[in-house]
């Protein structure tokens, strides 16, 4: 990685910049779910945040060993949409009675899943256009775990606004 304040400029470079960056999102997300758990009313919609602490782990073990194939030392690149998502997510939170806890927990996990999955998948792009394939494994891994649990929380929405909709 190019030293602080000076240009990125190659594209090794920039890989390992967004490969930072995927990492300070994944521990960003880390450091999310527990506080999501607590808000979070409904006892499936606990476990599924505790499954997903456990995945995440995993992609956070995933990213660093995508670094040590390619030789490098992890780094702790900036990622401004999580942390945007993060600050929206506590702010709603604090606006809304504690009965739409859930509604805003996984409105939230859709975004943050979707633009998980947009990260993998353009990560995944790169490794491949560079030939690192054992990259492209670890990077599929976490893509896929990620589709998954954005299909889950999708449900998982639209049981609760079901619910919902049948209470009124």
């Amino acid at each position: 990685m190019p030293l602080l304040g000076s240009k990125i400029e190659t594209q090794r470079e920039l890989y390992l910049h967004q490969l930072g960056a995927a990492l300070t999102m994944e521990n960003t997300i880390l450091g999310m779910l527990p506080q999501l758990e607590e808000h979070a009313r409904n006892a499936q919609l606990q476990q599924a945040l505790r499954r997903h602490r456990d995945e995440t782990e995993e992609h956070v073990r995933n990213l660093e060993r995508v670094f040590a194939v390619l030789g490098d030392q992890p780094d702790d690149s900036p990622c401004p949409a999580i942390e945007g998502l993060e600050k929206e997510g506590q702010s709603t939170l604090k606006m809304v009675d504690d009965s739409l806890n859930d509604d805003v927990i996984l409105s939230g996990v859709c975004e943050t899943e979707y633009h998980e999955v947009a990260v993998y998948e353009g990560l995944i792009v790169k490794a491949a256009a560079m030939g690192e394939q054992g990259v492209v494994g670890l990077l599929h891994e976490n893509l896929k775990s990620e589709q998954e649990t954005l299909q889950q929380a999708m449900q998982m929405s639209q049981q609760l606004a079901q619910r919902e909709t049948l209470a009124v």
